[in-house]
């Protein structure tokens, strides 16, 4: 019945929807991208970055997000990096396996950027918006990186990001990345969790889930510019009043 309920709403709010509303007018100009990182340890500046992978997401006719081209690398350490043992032991893997088609940071990453910055001015957006799970985290390494190969035109917003465990404790309650994706009818594997590629693609799942829920029941933000120009107008007023007429001035 819910269900029914839903698709209904979907069908009565598509058809009060712009035709095409873009991401650059959803997202204020900012280009949302889910991005997983996998790290020998915690620090940005001296840990070694060993997986990155990241997703665009397009939006349709109707203004809902569906996922749509995933990148991902495994990533050779660079030199004189930190492994923490702990942390590999977790991922459960070796660092050092060149079987698994390690490359270097630049190698690897450096088109994802370019990529990215392409997939971006095509929306007519001036920024990427990292969106990850505990994203302040994979934005840190990913500037970090940036920094090492001194490249300037890192796509990603300094330090704003869109972070999916925040909006799934919200929405659903849960903030660990395999609970928030079953609560939002996801299909989670466990036994690939912890991978950037596989994180990634949950990650955009679950953000796109909470997008456009949102969207079917709240539509979309009112355009913020008439906004902004009424309450301007509204805090002159108050700060230089009109004079009263002299027919109100009283003897």
């Amino acid at each position: 019945m819910r269900k029914n309920l839903e698709v209904t709403m979907c069908q009565e709010n598509s058809s009060q929807l712009p035709k095409r509303f873009s991401i650059k007018d959803r997202f204020r100009g900012f280009y949302p991208v889910v991005v997983d990182v996998e790290t020998a340890g915690f620090n940005p500046e001296t840990d070694a970055l060993l997986e990155v992978a990241m997703m665009t997401m397009t939006m349709d006719d109707n203004g809902y997000l569906q996922p749509d081209e995933i990148m991902s690398a495994n990533i050779r350490p660079f030199p004189n990096s930190n492994i923490e043992p702990s942390n590999i032991a977790f991922l459960g893997i070796d660092p050092f396996d060149e079987s698994r088609n390690l490359q270097d940071e630049r190698v690897a990453v450096l088109p994802m950027f370019k990529a990215i910055s392409k997939k971006m001015k095509k929306e007519g957006c001036t920024r990427a918006i990292l969106v990850g799970h505990n994203g302040f985290f994979d934005l840190s390494f990913i500037h970090a990186l940036a920094k090492r190969l001194n490249y300037k035109r890192c796509p990603f917003h300094q330090f704003t990001v869109f972070d999916t465990a925040s909006l799934a404790g919200l929405v659903y309650g849960q903030t660990v990345l395999a609970r928030a994706c079953t609560a939002a009818g996801i299909e989670f594997e466990d036994d690939k969790a912890h991978g950037a590629k596989y994180d990634t693609l949950m990650e955009c799942k679950l953000f796109c889930s909470i997008f456009n829920r949102y969207t079917l029941f709240a539509g979309f933000p009112d355009p913020i510019e008439q906004t902004l120009l009424d309450f301007r107008a509204h805090l002159k007023d108050k700060e230089y009043p009109e004079k009263a007429p002299d027919s109100c001035k009283t003897e």
